[in-house]
């Protein structure tokens, strides 16, 4: 049995629905899916069934008060989520509440799926009165909060509808960010699209859509409850918003295509304790849907070249063109040239291409992929092209589309460091993705710590694209680890050496090490563990 003195401990203020398809029963199968555990606290009783809400029955605010004050006693949370509280003093009390325990835990997160209707119709959930208190009382305090459009709008004092212009959704979570949340998603799952559900993901870290597949079920009953719960389970974790709402897209996905019927009209959707998550979205760039969802097919296939791995899985990263012909003459068949000064660039990249178009090996370039362009494109050279995100995003948006013209010509390696990176990787149809840092690394400064085995292993299972390993490693032990958890190939930088000499010793044990890990193998990782090193609520 799993150790579940180790789970973190998340807060459910929401409403028991009871045909068992949404609130707090949702709220379960989320957190137990996403490895978290649920305090479900009552704070509406409905009469539902899956055609719709006969009643709601809002409970007196000393239930709730008890509630809260009994957990607070023994079982504290990492995480808050709510769903439908249903009058004025319940939401008044919530916030109250929140407030309380911030003076102590002031990161402890806050995730709000404004519950304002049921999608199958029925009772009234809300009035101005419960849209005035959501807008004055929790929306200032929210990390995370999850309308759908027509929710958005009325949270905003318009109308409510699904449908309209994709470019309103920018703009409607820029005003929700502007009363107070740190961060907004507005989820697509109700709107009209035939083929993708579609979301505006807003955070200090990423912006820009998220797109998955539809899954081709009319039984949806509860995937806003689903993903509100996985996106506070992952912020339990520790994971930031964005890649909280990465996990959260993915689990709704895997309850979509679990779910069943069970009355008349559409079912619940049911996450799975222990099952892989759905497939990872594609995020796109600004404002611009991913080049994956505008230009790819229906397999999936990565736009740009297709990267065939080193039969050694060694990808050797070198500074300049002579250490570079010194790792081809060493044996390495997958090169990178990573010359960071722009000064004599053009000489280093014409002499490595020499160097790989003599030694039959695939030549990348990285972050000068337009002189690359240029100088490389020859008959009988493989070329790839490596770009950080940062590099990425900093292209306006000629270089973008001169970049995403090179797709049938080039292989294109994309750098990940997070579940959104590797989301926006995805989305751009790029031919590798880069996991790291894997280990601790003087080479950079970042933010990010270090990836392990554990998300290593995640990245190769849900990446659509090959995953190679970057960042420590140095040793043929280092280099055996990490080869056990699945990738096309492992980065070696300073690991290589600098000599002809060094090289030609370095590199046979180097391979040695990636068969012995390979014939090892390890088991998959679940879920990913937090990347960026924030400060966590303190229990």
């Amino acid at each position: 049995m799993a150790d579940t003195s180790s789970l973190p401990i998340i807060w459910s203020i929401a409403g028991h629905d009871s045909s068992g398809g949404a609130g707090l029963s949702a709220d379960q199968r989320a957190a137990d899916a996403m490895g978290a555990h649920l305090c479900p606290i009552v704070a509406c009783v409905t009469a539902q069934h899956s055609s719709g809400v006969e009643a709601i029955f809002p409970l007196p605010l000393n239930q709730l008060q008890a509630q809260l004050q009994a957990l607070s006693q023994d079982m504290p949370p990492k995480a808050i989520k709510t769903g439908l509280l249903g009058s004025v003093d319940l939401i008044r009390t919530v916030a109250a509440w929140v407030r309380q325990l911030r003076e102590h835990h002031p990161e402890l997160p806050l995730v709000i799926d404004p519950v304002l209707g049921a999608s199958a119709g029925g009772a009234a959930f809300s009035d101005d009165a419960v849209v005035q208190a959501y807008r004055r009382e929790l929306l200032p305090l929210a990390t995370l909060i999850t309308p759908n459009r027509a929710e958005a709008l009325r949270l905003l004092g318009k109308p409510a509808r699904h449908d309209g212009n994709a470019d309103e959704l920018p703009y409607l979570a820029s005003l929700l960010r502007s009363m107070g949340a740190q961060a907004v998603v507005i989820t697509g799952g109700d709107a009209p699209q035939a083929d993708w559900a579609v979301d505006w993901l807003d955070t200090h870290h990423a912006q820009g859509w998220l797109c998955s597949r539809r899954v081709p079920t009319r039984h949806h009953h509860g995937s806003g409850c689903t993903f509100a719960s996985a996106a506070a389970s992952a912020m339990a974790q520790g994971h930031v918003s964005a890649d909280a709402v990465v996990l959260a897209k993915m689990l709704t996905t895997q309850a979509l295509l679990h779910a069943h019927e069970a009355g008349h009209g559409p079912g619940p959707v049911m996450a799975h304790m222990g099952q892989p998550l759905g497939p990872l979205p594609y995020l796109g760039i600004g404002r611009a849907l991913p080049w994956q969802v505008l230009h790819g097919d229906s397999s999936g296939a990565p736009l740009f070249q297709p990267f065939e791995p080193p039969a050694d899985g060694l990808y050797g990263i070198l500074p300049d063109s002579a250490q570079l012909d010194a790792a081809a003459q060493a044996g390495l068949r997958c090169l990178q040239l990573r010359h960071k000064a722009s000064e004599g660039v053009l000489a280093h990249i014409e002499a490595s291409t020499h160097a790989c178009i003599q030694h039959d090996a695939l030549l990348f370039v990285n972050d000068h992929w337009q002189h690359a362009l240029q100088q490389g494109l020859q008959p009988e050279l493989k070329l790839g092209l490596h770009l950080g995100q940062e590099d990425l995003l900093a292209l306006d948006e000629p270089a973008r589309q001169q970049l995403l013209a090179a797709r049938g010509r080039v292989v294109l390696g994309l750098s990940s460091h997070s579940a959104w990176e590797l989301a926006r990787a995805a989305g751009c149809g790029a031919s590798l993705i880069a996991c790291g840092p894997v280990m601790p690394t003087t080479t950079k400064d970042m933010p990010w710590t270090p990836q392990g085995e554990h998300n290593l292993r995640w990245w190769t299972r849900h990446s659509p694209a090959p995953v190679v390993a970057i960042g420590g490693l140095l040793t043929p032990q280092d280099i055996e680890r990490f080869a056990a958890c699945g990738p096309a190939a492992l980065c070696v930088v300073r690991g290589l050496g600098q000599s002809d000499s060094e090289m030609r010793e370095r590199v046979p044990p180097l391979r040695a090490a990636v068969r012995a890990g390979r014939a090892r193998g390890l088991e998959q990782g679940a879920r990913p563990r937090r990347g960026l090193d924030l400060p966590q609520p303190v229990l």
